[in-house]
């Protein structure tokens, strides 16, 4: 069903080629300033969809199914470029990588939970994660939009590291769950 949150959910999916695009050119600060606007907006709308969804009593299985993917494609693909584009390099590339990871494999412990009907909801710490995360991502991107401050590009990566080392203690507490539910 295509409600208002749904819709909000799916913006989110479209615009991901437009912020890749965006930041596909390194240099291009104006293409990076054009890019964390974007990518704000896409985070506004991912606020505004689950609180619009609970608000006007109209959570779907779509938009349930939809909202993880949408987050997990966005910093996928933002992620990605960072690292293609070089402003994620070095040993960076390992908490990028770690936060990666953890998202495939929680979502397929997720799905095979699933199929268990066993829920697994999301910990409070694990919203931090994500919160770090989309923090470290914006950070990295704006400093792409403003290259002369080296100190946003830090802030960046540190906020990245942090993510990731949350990413490890979630994922791990997702997995010690999902291990209860699995055949030895």
């Amino acid at each position: 069903m295509l409600t208002l949150p749904n819709l909000l959910t799916l913006s989110r999916i479209v615009a991901v080629p437009l912020l890749v695009l965006l930041l596909a050119w390194p240099g291009w600060a104006l293409g990076y300033a054009l890019a964390f606007a974007l990518y704000c907006l896409m985070g506004v709308t991912d606020y505004f969809d689950g609180y619009l969804a609970r608000a006007q009593g109209t959570v779907s299985k779509l938009g349930i199914f939809l909202d993880p993917i949408a987050d997990k494609i966005m910093v996928a693909a933002v992620i990605l470029i960072l690292v293609g584009a070089g402003h994620i390099q070095g040993p960076d590339v390992i908490a990028a990588l770690v936060i990666l990871l953890r998202e495939i494999a929680v979502s397929g412990l997720r799905e095979f939970l699933a199929q268990l009907q066993v829920s697994v909801p999301v910990s409070q710490l694990a919203k931090w994660k994500t919160t770090l995360q989309l923090v470290a991502l914006g950070a990295l991107i704006l400093a792409g939009a403003l290259p002369g401050l080296a100190t946003l590009h830090l802030i960046g990566l540190v906020a990245l590291w942090s993510a990731a080392l949350l990413t490890l203690v979630t994922g791990y507490d997702y997995l010690r769950v999902g291990l209860k539910h699995m055949d030895s």
